[in-house]
């Protein structure tokens, strides 16, 4: 998780040096999207740290992942659909394997974050 963490600031770069050459209608689309990359990142990120502790991480980033990709997969003749499929599907895979190695569903059992399992 911390190679896909690491991995995740790549297109983060890659959009903020595209952000000055767009047209107006487009930037703040852009800029969102962006500015996603380091949400997703620090996700990954946590999950690296303490894979346990983090209760729907695990859900919420495969949710999101595997829906892109199935968006792209249906969407091929679309500019960078295939690109996403693969870097999505890719990283949906490795995903799936971290939560299979790290027993990611084990957060939502009672007590899995600790004495104070209720916050």
């Amino acid at each position: 998780m911390a190679i896909t963490a690491a991995a995740t600031l790549v297109p983060f770069v890659e959009g903020v040096s595209r952000l000055g050459g767009l047209p107006n209608d487009l930037i703040l689309t852009e800029y969102w999207r962006t500015c996603a990359y380091i949400v997703f990142a620090g996700m990954w990120a946590m999950l690296a740290v303490a894979p346990r502790k983090q209760r729907g991480m695990w859900e919420l980033l495969l949710f999101h992942k595997l829906a892109v990709t199935v968006q792209a997969a249906f969407i091929l003749d679309v500019p960078h659909a295939l690109r996403t499929l693969f870097a999505d599907g890719f990283v949906s895979a490795t995903t799936i394997a971290a939560y299979v190695l790290c027993r990611g569903w084990h957060t939502w059992r009672r007590g899995a974050l600790g004495p104070d399992d209720n916050r």
